[in-house]
């Protein structure tokens, strides 16, 4: 089996250029060719636990799964993609709320880029990689509001809950490019809406997981139909849980703890993450397997290193 390791070196140069150092491969090594990250909104473990997912369960048994993980606060959509997606909480991004727009901050940000967007990891990968392949699906508008569409290759809307097409957008970018590293990020937010309408836990939130399954099944099913399977790291994540009342925003854990799951080479199998995880984490994670060897200062994540496989 390859072995992975860390060279534990203090590097002055990245204080210079505005990155840090973060935990590296070995030089020129990348961890993987292409990540297909699957974000569901509103996820409870509560719901994660009682729904049945076949299809991610056995993606998941490739990989190691955290039903502890915590996101940031406040407990709410747009605060909480944008701190997975660039490896920092809302006193640094500064997305405060859902109706976070570029000109109206209330917070400023303590780094952003050139338009004024607080650095992502779509940013980190195409100033790292230059042929790397980036996409952006989604099904909820305002979603992208907080990230910069300059970084991305292809941009994917489905209106009104819809995400069906989106995962075949999906796969054809990733078939298209097949021969460059690709960062995907599939999203969804009909899941959230079961349970505002009709409550976490209830029948319908539960379907609505359920639904979304048979779609990443057919999804795996045509990546390894083509052989991208064995060479992508997947990994599923969301922003929050739930309360029966029909809401979240708050600080209790059914809001703030979520699953967070990897899986792909070099990963541990079959396990449940042990150590303290974040949701700031997931950016910096991508970065580490993408081989990124600096990320900006500002950026507060770490790679939680035990979901390496190191034997």
């Amino acid at each position: 089996m390859k072995k992975y390791y860390l060279l534990f070196s203090s590097i002055f140069i990245g204080l210079i250029f505005g990155c840090k150092n973060i935990q590296e491969v070995p030089k020129d090594e990348k961890l993987t060719k292409r990540v297909v990250a699957i974000g569901l909104d509103g996820i409870s473990v509560d719901g994660y636990m009682k729904a049945k997912h076949p299809n991610l369960d056995a993606l998941m048994a490739d990989g190691i799964l955290s039903l502890t993980t915590r996101n940031v606060m406040p407990s709410v959509t747009l605060p909480n993609w944008t701190s997975h997606l660039t490896g920092s909480g809302p006193e640094q991004h500064g997305v405060l709320s859902n109706g976070w727009e570029l000109d109206k901050i209330v917070l400023p940000a303590i780094d952003t880029d050139k338009q004024g967007y607080y650095p992502s990891i779509f940013k980190v990968l195409k100033e790292s990689l230059p042929n790397v392949k980036t996409a952006f699906y989604y099904n909820w508008a305002q979603l992208i509001n907080s990230f910069n569409k300059n970084y991305f290759d292809e941009v994917g809307f489905e209106g009104n809950d819809q995400y069906q097409k989106n995962y075949s957008k999906a796969f054809d970018f990733i078939l298209k490019n097949k021969l460059d590293p690709t960062m995907v990020f599939l999203y969804s937010v009909h899941t959230d809406h079961a349970g505002h309408n009709f409550g976490w836990m209830s029948p319908e939130y539960i379907t609505s997981i359920e639904e979304v399954d048979e779609y990443i099944g057919r999804f795996i099913q045509k990546l390894k139909g083509e052989g991208l399977y064995k060479d992508t790291h997947f990994m599923f994540f969301t922003d929050h849980g739930g309360l029966p009342e029909k809401g979240h925003g708050g600080i209790t854990p059914q809001e703030l703890e979520v699953p967070w799951a990897i899986t792909g080479p070099g990963i541990r199998r079959g396990q449940i993450l042990k150590e303290p995880n974040n949701s700031v984490n997931t950016a910096m994670t991508i970065a580490y397997l993408f081989g990124c060897k600096n990320v900006p200062l500002s950026w507060t994540g770490e790679v939680p290193m035990s979901i390496f496989d190191t034997q």
